[in-house]
């Protein structure tokens, strides 16, 4: 996991998006870790707030 300062990821706030967009990034303030920023679809995996797949269609035969 990559880690920056508050500092860096305000000043660099393009570079912070990127790079979380490939993996997530630690965010520090005074040297302590307050925030980790992730992609959308990571958050969405961890939150289960993906579509679930559609249920398969049921045989339609006898109509």
């Amino acid at each position: 996991m990559k880690s920056m300062s508050a500092a860096e990821a305000k000043n660099g706030f393009g570079h912070l998006i990127d790079t979380a967009r490939q993996e997530p990034v630690k965010i520090e303030k005074h040297g302590r870790p307050v925030v980790v920023m992730i992609s959308i679809e990571e958050f969405e995996r961890l939150s289960g707030l993906q579509p679930s797949p559609p249920p398969p269609e049921e045989d339609k035969q006898g109509e």
